[in-house]
């Protein structure tokens, strides 16, 4: 106990001198058109169910000319709407994932195609040689209708539009920002399928610190089994296994348990993080494990979250004293997202 209360000092004092001191602190500064997409009231109220919250042009020649305008290259979505349970779904969670929607709003031209119209609809359907009637498909084009990337017809998954759109900032010369490479990084791990291990340690604050900085690490929990403090990991196989979480943690005196089984939450995940308002601002799961490490370092996590993010950061800086709901843990992004901004609207 007097350990953790040193820890809690000290990290007290690094919290100050991190994030009291602005001129210490580099962030980029958000445009004002990317402070209001992170409100509520910027959201597409009318949208159809199946086009979740993006904001999407409804004319493909509207989206040529604004392509070439901004030199952005155009994402089309080809959606049925009214739509079966697939397209709902894909609106309702790939399309409605804040940081996607942020990324397809802020790189691309947005435009959305209804499969099952005619009109101009029907005729950017024969342009691309796209069937009516169909499930989601996505395509990245140039503003001459040429793909980027190849076209994204698997609508299962939210791992193949942040992938393309990774790929096709590449392929035209765009940086990609951290917090893209890290959802592409999630989703692939978690559709893939990750495995859970768990570890003891003698004090799971700076235990989570230690897994969540650990490439193939996606998520952490703090608890305790068979009276020791523990951490649940689950990590991507494909990038590091259980027994190399081992030995690259051994040294910090962690062991792997026998077992999972009996495991209890402590209920301050993210000790580090939870001392800070960027516990206000919703993040993913590898957002929320890597920015823990770094506050846990004493460093700002800011590279790590999108200018909307940001920018919601801002809005909770500015009213100290209201009462929030920390967002460390809460697995519908969306919702948590849609919470928080409403909050700083007001």
């Amino acid at each position: 106990m007097i350990a953790k209360l040193l820890i809690a000092s000290l990290l007290a004092f690094s919290a100050g001198a991190l994030f009291l001191i602005p001129s210490e602190v580099k962030r980029a500064e958000p445009q004002p058109a990317v402070l209001h997409a992170a409100l509520p009231e910027s959201a597409a109220p009318d949208n159809p169910e199946e086009l979740g919250k993006v904001h999407w042009l409804r004319d493909l020649g509207q989206g040529k000319a604004e392509a070439e305008k901004c030199d952005k290259p155009i994402l089309v979505l080809f959606q049925e709407v009214p739509g079966c349970s697939n397209c709902t779904r894909y609106g309702n969670g790939t399309l409605s994932h804040p940081l996607i929607v942020e990324a397809i709003e802020t790189y691309f031209v947005p435009v959305c195609i209804y499969n099952n119209k005619g009109g101009s609809d029907a005729a950017a359907l024969k342009r691309f040689g796209e069937p009516a009637w169909n499930n989601p498909v996505v395509r990245i084009v140039r503003a001459d209708y040429s793909d980027v990337v190849p076209r994204m017809g698997d609508f299962s998954s939210s791992h193949q539009i942040v992938a393309g759109m990774r790929q096709a900032l590449a392929l035209t010369g765009t940086a990609t920002p951290r917090y893209l490479e890290l959802l592409e990084e999630e989703l692939l791990a978690r559709e893939s399928g990750l495995e859970t291990a768990t570890f003891s340690m003698y004090c799971f604050w700076s235990g989570e610190g230690t897994f969540g900085a650990i490439a193939g690490v996606v998520e952490t929990e703090p608890g305790f089994q068979d009276g020791h403090e523990v951490v649940r990991v689950q990590f991507n196989p494909a990038i590091v296994t259980k027994e190399s979480l081992e030995e690259l943690t051994q040294p910090k005196g962690i062991r792997t348990c026998a077992k999972n089984e009996g495991f209890r939450s402590d209920r301050e995940p993210k000790y580090y993080l939870s001392q800070t308002d960027y516990k206000f601002v919703p993040m993913t799961s590898l957002q929320a494990c890597r920015a823990n490490a770094l506050v846990g370092k004493g460093q700002s996590p800011d590279e790590l979250l999108s200018p909307r993010q940001l920018s919601l950061l801002e809005h909770i800086k500015k009213d100290p004293k209201q009462k929030r709901k920390s967002m460390i843990g809460r697995k519908d992004l969306a919702k948590a997202w849609e919470e928080t901004a409403d909050m700083a609207s007001r």
